[in-house]
């Protein structure tokens, strides 16, 4: 019996340990070409691994097991595939033609890498297994920065900061549908989790802009002082979170009323922001003090500072099985 119970006790923790899983936050530290690995359980950095030049986003597969760093600052135009689970940079994507990458995001299936390339005033589409560009769509908008795709991934929406406004490209048939006057500066951008919604912050005017996505037209205009610089919903869909870069303050909005509901004061010049999957807490980059602030979503505190490399940017989660 006592043989049996011991025999119980091991395959349980055998069993446990094959399902073990690794959560890390990926954090691109845009002044010094690195990508730092943070345990999101006890907030200290793991490692760290060298990137091509200027990583400013990251996006990493629902798997977890892959990221991918547009490098914005080139020469060498690129973008690094990093194998998570051996915390290192495994090669890069050269896009040739395609200049200045910045915002990256991937469709629900994570076949398809989408990536906006600013100075070319292009949006590629990358295939994940063959690491190869396989379609471009040109924008013909100044500075076509950040990006969002519908949760159908039928439709994407650029944000185009010299333009001030907002791209839409159809991915079925590869048609650029229409440029969406925002306001000046639109430089973050992210569509609802219901897809009906796509917001934009519009940095030098201040304000936000509410496309309805089923005829793309601005609905309404939300007043957001402080230099706007991105905006992420909640995964509720019911809060959307802006950093606000010049006022060094974390606004906070009420996505049904549209009206500002919290205002916390942060680090020097907030930009990335990252909601984990579960709605529990968020994690905001503090460019200027090349540290990521943690904040519990339920009450808009900040619970925690974590130290990153120079000048932290764009961010991404990777939960892997061991």
């Amino acid at each position: 019996m006592k043989i049996r119970s011991l025999f119980v006790v091991f395959l349980f923790v055998a069993a446990s340990s094959a399902n073990a899983k690794t959560s890390l936050l990926l954090i691109g530290n845009k002044s010094e070409d690195t990508l730092s690995f943070v345990d999101t359980a006890t907030l200290k950095e793991v490692a760290k691994t060298a990137t091509g030049r200027g990583p400013h986003e990251v996006v990493a597969t629902p798997d977890g097991r892959t990221a991918f760093v547009a490098n914005y600052e080139g020469p060498g135009d690129s973008i690094s595939v990093i194998d998570v689970p051996a915390q290192k940079e495994s090669s890069r994507i050269e896009l040739g033609e395609h200049r200045a990458p910045h915002g990256l995001v991937l469709n629900s299936t994570a076949t398809k890498l989408y990536a906006t390339c600013e100075k070319s005033q292009t949006v590629i589409e990358i295939d994940v297994e063959s690491k190869q560009i396989v379609r471009s769509f040109n924008t013909g908008q100044k500075g076509t920065h950040m990006l969002a795709i519908t949760p159908d991934d039928r439709t994407i929406y650029t944000a185009d900061i010299g333009s001030g406004t907002a791209t839409v490209i159809n991915l079925e048939n590869g048609e650029v549908m229409t440029h969406i006057k925002t306001d000046a500066e639109c430089e973050g951008i992210d569509v609802s989790p219901d897809g009906k919604q796509v917001w934009t912050s519009n940095r030098a005017a201040d304000n936000l802009s509410v496309i309805d996505s089923a005829t793309n037209k601005v609905v309404a205009t939300i007043g957001c002082a402080g230099f706007p610089i991105r905006v992420k919903f909640t995964p509720d869909g019911k809060q959307a979170l802006v950093p606000c870069a010049k006022s060094n303050e974390l606004a906070v909005f009420d996505v049904e009323t549209r009206k500002e509901i919290k205002r916390v004061s942060t680090g020097s010049m907030p930009v990335g922001v990252l909601v984990e999957p579960g709605g529990r807490r968020a994690f905001v980059a503090y460019t200027g003090d090349s540290t990521v602030a943690v904040f519990d979503l339920e009450t808009m505190e900040e619970t925690a500072k974590i130290p990153s490399g120079k000048q932290a940017d764009g961010m991404a989660l990777a939960t892997f099985t061991d």
